[in-house]
């Protein structure tokens, strides 16, 4: 029920009322709970429905309106709540609506806590209050305290910027940029929850206009966020919309030095750890998803968490993947020097991706970690997330897909002929487990 991204699905079949007000009462034993949700119409009744469960049980509700999800996760530990909830399905299409829920530390649920939830929600027992024992509800405004939060964390920096909120609940990141000195044109601000702008997600489609406004006006750079602003993409001020890694490398070379340690997912780009390693940076992998990329940054040494999705964090300041945060840390890079000659220093490998469907998604995962694990050299593979193997000059991941019925293979070297024969040697793996 509960993934690395909370619950999310089509609203009316996986993510209902009945859903969303189990939630709540499987929360019933906290304090106090922060909820907030991005601008899907279908939020509203979640929230709803999940304060009343939390209510039952004597829970105090701080809702946060129409709220970014870090604005969410920074306000868990602003209000002394014992936990948040974002109503939110992220960058997912309108059809969909989520519930991810949120620690003090601005970290997601893990694995454990998670599994606790859910527990509760199957069992649907909870221990409702009486009539004069029933937890209030009241409104709080966490924006304007997450905007301060921002400029007082990011240097000042004069620079003319594009921000593509993409209808979603990322207009925290407008407010911060002009606090900073910089001057704002906006692109698909108002909010909406069917995104009629573009699609909610920040990919180089979706945000055509976005490069083309930044490289045939005099913007320095163009930033764009998905429905609930967890996510920052960038388009560098020669109209280039950067790749994840890319931006990767760029933020954790801010924000590492030599010594220091970054976390990563696994499907990380072999460029990012080449760019690091040149500079005394050391990358830990994870899992994928930002609640793992969390948990290791929250470890001693590690002072930044990012995934090429655009998931961004800083352990000193949140272990919540903060869009906003980025964005202005990354107007105040390029105020120092273009974004685009920090990404023209970021090395560009060949790197090859393929969804293989199969409905025995798991059953094939199997038999491909059986195989590898026998064939290959223990110390050039790993089960930490999918199977991956490394090779001298490259390596291949194949993974799960967590939502669909799909074996993602991943496959990347620093010659393209070789980024080539590790694809084929992965999808003959997948094909030999489909067969079997």
């Amino acid at each position: 029920m509960f993934g690395t991204s909370g619950v999310r699905g089509p609203v009316g079949e996986d993510v209902t009322a009945e859903l969303a007000l189990r939630v709540g009462r499987a929360l019933g034993d906290r304090d106090r709970v922060v909820v907030g949700r991005d601008p899907r119409n279908s939020g509203r009744l979640l929230v709803d429905a999940l304060a009343a469960g939390c209510r039952e049980c004597g829970v105090e509700v701080v809702d946060l309106g129409v709220a970014a999800t870090p604005t969410v996760g920074r306000a868990v530990a602003w209000e002394d709540a014992d936990a948040g909830v974002a109503i939110t399905a992220s960058h997912n299409p309108a059809p969909d609506n989520g519930i991810k829920l949120w620690q003090p530390s601005g970290q997601a649920f893990d694995g454990p806590l998670r599994e606790e939830i859910e527990a509760r929600v199957r069992a649907d027992d909870p221990d409702l209050e009486a009539w004069d024992g029933l937890g209030d509800r009241r409104a709080a405004d966490a924006t304007d305290r997450h905007v301060a939060a921002l400029v007082d964390t990011v240097e000042d920096c004069e620079r003319s910027v594009v921000l593509d909120v993409g209808n979603g609940a990322g207009g925290v990141t407008a407010g911060a940029l002009v606090g900073l000195g910089c001057h704002v044109e906006t692109l698909n601000a108002q909010p909406d929850g069917s995104f009629p702008g573009r699609p909610s997600e920040p990919t180089p489609e979706n945000c055509e206009s976005l490069a083309t406004l930044v490289r045939e006006g005099e913007a320095d750079l163009g930033i764009a966020h998905d429905g609930d602003a967890d996510r920052m993409r960038a388009v560098a001020g020669d109209g280039e919309f950067l790749s994840g890694d890319t931006l990767l490398a760029v933020l954790a070379a801010d924000a590492a030095e030599s010594g220091d340690s970054v976390a990563v997912p696994v499907d990380t780009s072999l460029a990012v750890e080449d760019f690091l390693a040149e500079r005394g940076v050391e990358t830990v992998r994870t899992p994928v998803g930002d609640v793992y990329v969390a948990a290791a940054a929250a470890e001693d040494g590690v002072t930044f968490g990012g995934e090429p999705s655009g998931a961004w964090i800083w352990p000193e300041e949140t272990l919540c993947p903060d869009g906003p945060l980025a964005a202005c840390r990354l107007a105040a890079l390029d105020a120092e020097r273009p974004l685009a000659e920090r990404a023209a220093e970021v090395p560009t490998y060949p790197i090859r991706r393929e969804n293989i469907e199969t409905e025995a998604k798991a059953a094939v995962m199997e038999r491909v970690r059986e195989t590898v694990t026998a064939e290959y050299d223990a110390a050039d593979v790993s089960t930490l997330d999918g199977v991956r193997v490394d090779r001298d000059d490259g390596w291949f991941l194949l993974r799960a897909s967590g939502t669909q019925p799909l074996v993602r293979v991943t496959a990347e070297a620093r010659d393209p002929e070789r980024a080539d024969a590790l694809r084929e040697t992965a999808l003959s793996l997948v094909d030999t487990a489909r067969s079997e």
